[in-house]
C-alpha cells in the first residue's frame, strides 16, 4: 500500500505550519506535522482501520483522527489517497454538482 497526498492536502498542512507561524510558535506546527505524518503512516498496513467519514457514508471516504484534526483520506486499491487535514469540529461538504461556483 501506498500513501499519496493530494494537493489539497498538501494545502492544509501548509495552512496548519502557517497558523502556528503566525502565532509565533512555528515548533508547534513543526511537531503537529510530523505527528499527522507520522500518525498516516499506519495506514500502510491497516488501510480501513479509519472509520467512514459520516458526512459522506462512502465506504472508501475515511478518516483517521489526530486531535484536533480530521485525517480525510481515499482508500483506492493499491493506494491511500490523503485528500484533508482539517480541524476536529469541521464538518466536510461534497461540492454541488449542480453549482457552476
Amino acid at each position: 500500500m501506498e500513501i499519496a497526498l493530494a494537493e489539497s492536502a498538501y494545502a492544509d498542512l501548509a495552512d496548519i505550519q502557517a497558523h502556528y507561524n503566525n502565532e509565533g510558535v512555528p515548533e508547534i506546527g513543526k511537531r503537529l506535522l510530523s505527528e499527522i505524518l507520522g500518525h498516516v503512516q499506519m495506514l500502510v498496513a491497516h488501510p480501513s482501520i479509519g472509520r467512514v467519514v459520516p458526512e459522506f457514508g462512502e465506504e472508501r471516504i475515511r478518516e483517521l483522527i489526530r486531535p484536533p484534526f480530521r485525517i480525510v483520506y481515499l482508500h483506492e486499491d493499491n493506494t491511500i489517497r490523503i485528500i484533508r487535514v482539517w480541524r476536529s469540529e469541521r464538518l466536510l461538504r461534497l461540492p454541488d454538482s449542480g453549482s457552476s461556483s
